[in-house]
């Protein structure tokens, strides 16, 4: 083996290992962020579409159950359903009317839908860099280029 072949494995190993611990790492944290922001979105759509339903009920009382860990739920009596505790972040809670919240949740989420866009952003650039660190190795290694075929992301 001649010492510029033995470099050029070396550069083939060392870009693998970049593209394995560090680029794609980064991009599985980046998803894992971006799904748990689809989350919150989704807990918070629940929460508008739950305060809707109360707002159209004939009484100001509620009955419900509540989940007290592991799937054990409670039945629920609120004689006065007109103001609702909401997580605003950080373990804090804040009493809001029902326009209140719904104007809350409304900013919150459309926060939270361009927090995720950014992510998804994020995600795409992460990907255009293992793309071209792995055309550099096709080059490096003196392949042919890879035949085009049609697929789909999902994203």
């Amino acid at each position: 083996m001649t010492t510029g072949k033995r470099n050029v494995d070396e550069k083939v190993l060392q870009y693998e290992t970049f593209i394995n611990e560090v680029l794609k790492r980064d991009l599985q944290k980046v998803l894992e962020q971006r799904d748990g922001v689809y989350e919150k979105i989704a807990q918070y759509l629940q929460l508008k579409n739950t305060i809707e339903s109360i707002q159209n009920a004939e009484s100001n009382d509620l009955k419900t159950e509540v989940d007290i860990g592991c799937n054990f739920y409670v039945q629920a009596h609120v004689p006065d359903a007109s103001k609702i505790f909401v997580a605003v972040g950080y373990g804090f809670f804040v009493e809001l009317t029902h326009a209140e919240a719904l104007k809350f949740i409304e900013k919150k989420t459309s926060q939270l839908t361009a927090y995720s866009e950014a992510l998804t952003k994020d995600s795409a650039k992460i990907k255009a860099n293992i793309r071209m660190v792995l055309e550099g190795l096709r080059e490096l290694q003196g392949l042919t280029d890879f035949p085009e075929t049609s697929r789909r992301e999902v994203l």
